[in-house]
């Protein structure tokens, strides 16, 4: 097909998680959120479960249902925990909540006692974020009124890092001490700390359940650093069309870009609608057989358009690679002032997609 294909190695998935489980003394989970960060959890999910994986995250009852479906006998926690009156379902799909505030865990632990059984579920202590997560005060009433959520059977307390990728940052080294100050409250449960970051900051944050997301899909959880991980995403897109114009004229909506010489034009058929931010226009670097292209004129909601004067065998139909090896996520968010998670979940649907699994 004349299509953009974006390609999803999931071996290369499977090799990150095996890469961050040999460095964490605990379990490895895998985070699934927001669709395997946009690539499909569906796909992700049950290679991960055969290489071993056996804990997975999402953020919301609809992920977690949604991967049920191809997971079910999976261990699958829901990041947002449960809202009011999903106890039901959220029990029918074995689903495990974190609970985000005292109100959470009374409600969690009224429902079991209706069931007359114990709902599993996770303490979700916020110690520091702001979010999500039991703040102090209710911690408090937790400690010293266990029975207030006696019918919650809870497995790990957990807490989130908000800078785990700056390890100079003053808040890391303040969360692992909040955070081993809470463990030792909760000295019969489990902990689950570190993201993909933080399993790289050391033993203060080592835990029994380790959480990554965005390094399991190629993105670097050290910046500054050589990234560690295998790259996952490669995204090429055919050229539509190539037309050569005058000095003086100008391409795309708003003449914002203007050419200073005779020029050639390559446009592909992806655009803001795809998931390519408008903050892109003129700042990406696209690849063609190893030579940069940068783009020209303004992203538009289907098309973009490069300047290839410099190579005129670029031709009708030759592939632009926006994402691949020469060009990772954590590049094109650069160029378009955002992160490499951000792109990725805002890959769009028009693609075509294609599996990789070695």
């Amino acid at each position: 097909m004349f299509a953009p294909t974006l390609t999803i190695d999931v071996g290369a998935v499977i090799a990150n998680w095996s890469r961050l489980a040999a460095r964490h003394a605990g379990e490895t989970a895998a985070v699934l959120k927001a669709d395997a960060y946009g690539l499909g959890a569906a796909l992700i999910g049950p290679a991960l479960a055969q290489a071993g994986c056996r804990r997975f995250f999402v953020a919301t009852a609809d992920e977690g249902a949604a991967l049920r479906s191809v997971l079910p006998t999976a261990w699958i926690a829901v990041l947002n925990g449960c809202p009011p009156g999903a106890e039901r379902d959220f029990a029918g799909h074995s689903l495990i909540p974190a609970l985000n505030s005292l109100a959470d865990a009374i409600r969690w632990s009224d429902a079991a006692h209706k069931s007359d059984r114990r709902f599993p579920a996770l303490l979700h202590v916020d110690t520091g974020m702001n979010r999500l997560g039991v703040d102090s005060a209710d911690l408090a009433r937790l400690v010293t009124e266990p029975e207030r959520i006696a019918g919650a059977s809870l497995q790990y307390v957990m807490s989130h890092l908000i800078s785990a990728e700056r390890p100079e940052a003053a808040e890391t080294a303040i969360q692992a001490k909040r955070f081993a100050a809470v463990a030792a409250s909760f000295p019969k449960l489990k902990t689950s700390f570190a993201n993909s970051a933080g399993l790289f900051l050391g033993p203060d944050f080592a835990s029994d359940l380790a959480r990554p997301g965005i390094a399991l899909y190629g993105g670097n959880p050290t910046p500054g650093s050589a990234n560690p991980m295998r790259p996952v995403v490669h995204l090429a897109a055919p050229i539509v069309q190539v037309r050569t114009i005058e000095a003086g004229e100008t391409v795309g909506y708003d003449a914002s870009w203007q050419a200073m010489r005779p020029s050639r034009i390559a446009t592909i058929a992806v655009g803001y609608a795809d998931g390519m931010p408008r903050a892109l226009a003129g700042r990406l670097v696209a690849q063609h057989q190893g030579r940069g292209i940068r783009s020209v004129g303004r992203i538009s909601m289907d098309l973009m358009t490069f300047d290839v004067t410099d190579y005129p065998d670029i031709l009708v139909g030759d592939a632009i690679e926006l994402i691949g090896p020469n060009h990772g996520i954590d590049d094109i968010a650069t160029e378009a002032g955002t992160i490499g998670y951000e792109i990725l979940t805002s890959l769009g649907r028009r693609y075509r997609r294609v599996a990789k699994s070695v």
